[in-house]
């Protein structure tokens, strides 16, 4: 009993090293289980019941030639690179097949795909109108229809060069290529002198209204200076019409007291500064004296000043000699 038992543990030993292996982290293990493909996640799996296919990316480059209108041949240089898509494994089975190559398989099946799209696409279009951004946008939008019929991600796609397979056209193209960008930055060049230009003209009005707006505030500051400076001259007119207007007013009351008091005028300034002018006339007496021989020897202002002390005499004596 012991033996067999121990015959069978070794039968089971003997198929579980090898039927089962171990499954590896890069590795994506299927099943078949009622008409569905399942993804195993035990650690170990039975290898004639299951395939294993890897999860590593696939990398490959294409040169596809194609003709543009006119039978224009042309050369398109492609580079990509896929893996497994998880959520679409029936697809990538159906296409691949139930191998661990499948993703292989399915990868050549997109690169037919790709081929069949560049011409289509290239054929539409003269050989100066297509590009490589043209052709890697059109890529773009119908690659995703074989994402799904393919069961692949596509993790990148590059359109590295196109051109003419005449090298004759090839350097026509590129000739073609070099003025248009030197036109380009001709244009770019002068369109920076044009806004450089825009910015001065700004900046040179905005200097030109802020100094204006300078003059303008210094013209008010005169303008108020001169208006005080004004009002300040009017005021001191003023005052000197009144001051004069008062003077003139004393002036009369001496003038009106001198004239009813005559014998004031000895006691002014005037008749002082006479006195002392009198003293350096020749054989001067004094200012006072009035003989007629001595005046007459004296000048025409002691003169005039005895006929002023006369009729202001004669003056004062009338109005006594009516009363008489």
């Amino acid at each position: 009993m012991w033996i067999t038992i121990g015959i069978l543990a070794l039968v089971f030993l003997v198929i579980f090293l090898v039927e089962y292996r171990q499954r590896k982290p890069d590795q994506l293990i299927l099943f078949e289980s009622h008409g569905k493909i399942i993804i195993r996640t035990s650690r170990f799996y039975p290898l004639h019941f299951s395939i294993a296919l890897p999860k590593t990316t696939y990398s490959t480059q294409m040169n596809i030639e194609a003709s543009a209108k006119g039978n224009l041949d042309i050369k398109v240089k492609l580079a990509v690179t896929v893996a497994a898509a998880l959520d679409h494994i029936p697809e990538l089975i159906r296409v691949g097949g139930w191998s661990s190559t499948a993703v292989n398989k399915a990868e050549k099946e997109l690169e037919t795909i790709i081929h069949g799209i560049v011409k289509e696409y290239a054929e539409r279009f003269e050989i100066e109108e297509l590009s490589s951004a043209k052709i890697y946008e059109y890529l773009i939008q119908k690659i995703n229809i074989s994402r799904i019929s393919l069961g692949l991600d596509i993790i990148s796609l590059t359109v590295q060069s196109f051109e003419a397979i005449d090298s004759k056209i090839a350097e026509a193209m590129r000739q073609q290529e070099s003025a248009r960008i030197l036109e380009q930055t001709e244009i770019l060049n002068q369109q920076a002198r044009i806004h450089a230009a825009k910015a001065k003209l700004k900046a040179d009005e905005e200097i030109a209204l802020l100094e204006n707006n300078l003059e303008l505030k210094k013209y008010d500051l005169k303008k108020n200076v001169l208006e005080k400076e004004s009002s300040l001259a009017q005021k001191r007119i003023e005052d000197e019409l009144s001051r004069k207007r008062l003077q003139l007013a004393v002036d009369n009351e001496e003038l009106l007291m001198l004239k009813n008091n005559p014998e004031l005028l000895m006691l002014t300034p005037q008749a002082a500064r006479l006195a002392e002018a009198s003293q350096s006339l020749k054989n001067a007496k004094t200012i006072v004296t009035l003989s007629p021989n001595d005046i007459s020897k004296g000048s025409e202002l002691i003169t005039m000043f005895q006929q002023f002390l006369l009729s202001a005499v004669n003056n004062s004596k009338k109005p006594d000699e009516k009363k008489q």
